[in-house]
């Protein structure tokens, strides 16, 4: 039975795609197969063989570490606030981000980073049949994040036409910054952070390829990357890492407050008037899109108002729904685990429209009139992701 769910599942994902696609004679269906595929494979492998196990264990063993490092410069600067066996959100899931962020500053700066991520964008345009834009930008978007990518290929964004940008913004909102990995390690399962990360980035192409099929000529296919530090000394780098760190930090947090306190007053309008929650009724809207990703029945609607919760506010706050949800079985934990790690949510179209602006404010309006475009794809992305791995859990 799951399998001929999965394949619904499957089928209304490219469907849903297909329907929008602003240009279906040109959709080249082998790469998207292959890559359907491939996606299949790796989630079988993280979550099925003893190899994946070992591979999750040993990245969110890594996160562990550097979590606990991240823990001592807290400690030193808030020690003492919080009572022995209490739990602050803002202290031990937010505040490492800072930390993540410095290291990634330092393997930037080093040109570590830049190295892997060609090297595995380049693999990747062989798969994937687009340009090598594309792949470094997908890979560099899952490391640097969803607005600090843009930077690092500014130098081409003004040469961009809209269905090349388009495809450097879906990549963007459907994966997830490697600062804020550790902090999702920190509520979710891993292995399925993990699997959601491997899943997303093959998952991206796939839509994309669909959503806005097109064809990068030879001489179009040139990477021009704006390598950062090569104007800061060391410590100027590493500085602006950790501030840039901490004002995630600080704007998660103040998403968490607003978003989590408007649910709450929404959803108590809701019961004081009808005598239903605003999100049980965004739940029945999703509960049929969570069965055919795999979600057991009984836990669809409940399932769906997770979901919901993510798209309309942000994936911290649907993280933190699932705890509301004790009676939700294993599967539908796993499952909706994978369809929560990704940055599609309304607040990503400013987001991302925002960066590129910043970069050239022309294009930036181009961004934003297909924001809603790129929230539809990024969210078919995760429920394409979480389908896929629907079949393992």
């Amino acid at each position: 039975m799951k399998y001929i769910v999965a394949l619904l599942g499957l089928l209304v994902v490219l469907g849903l795609s297909y329907i929008v696609s602003n240009n279906k004679k040109n959709i080249r269906f082998k790469p998207i197969a292959i890559m359907i595929v491939l996606q299949v494979v790796l989630a079988f492998v993280l979550l099925n063989t003893f190899a994946g196990a070992t591979l999750i264990k040993g990245f969110s063993g890594v996160f562990e570490q550097l979590l606990s490092y991240a823990q001592e410069g807290i400690n030193f600067v808030f020690g003492g606030i919080l009572n022995e066996g209490q739990f602050s959100f803002f202290l031990s899931v937010l505040l490492p981000i800072v930390f993540i962020s410095a290291l990634i500053g330092i393997l930037q700066y080093l040109k570590i980073l830049p190295f892997i991520v060609k090297g595995i964008g380049y693999v990747l345009s062989k798969v994937n049949g687009m340009g090598k834009l594309e792949s470094y930008n997908a890979v560099a978007s899952a490391i640097l994040g969803q607005s600090e990518v843009f930077i690092s290929v500014k130098k081409q964004i003004g040469l961009l036409p809209k269905h090349r940008l388009y495809t450097l913004c879906a990549s963007a909102m459907s994966t997830v910054s490697m600062s804020i990995v550790g902090s999702y390690m920190q509520i979710l399962d891993p292995k399925y952070v993990v699997t959601a990360l491997v899943l997303n980035l093959f998952g991206g192409f796939i839509i994309a390829s669909i959503l806005n099929p097109y064809t990068v000529e030879e001489g179009e296919d040139v990477l021009q990357v704006q390598e950062e530090g090569e104007k800061q000394t060391f410590f100027e780098m590493l500085s602006e890492y950790i501030m840039d760190g901490f004002k995630v930090a600080i704007i998660v947090a103040a998403m968490l407050i607003g978003f989590i306190a408007l649910i709450g007053m929404i959803n108590g309008l809701f019961l004081g008037t009808i005598g239903i929650s605003f999100q049980q009724i965004l739940g029945f809207i999703f509960a049929p899109f969570a069965f055919i990703m795999g979600v057991p029945w009984k836990d669809a609607v409940d399932a769906g108002s997770i979901m919901a919760t993510k798209m309309v506010s942000n994936e911290f706050v649907a993280m933190l729904e699932i705890s509301k949800y004790p009676n939700l079985s294993a599967k539908a934990v796993g499952v909706v685990s994978v369809f929560l790690v990704s940055f599609a949510n309304f607040s990503s179209i400013g987001i991302i429209a925002g960066a590129v602006k910043g970069l050239h404010e022309k294009q930036g309006n181009v961004v934003a009139r297909f924001g809603m475009k790129l929230l539809y794809g990024a969210t078919l992305v995760s429920v394409l992701s979480a389908t896929i791995a629907g079949i393992f859990i």
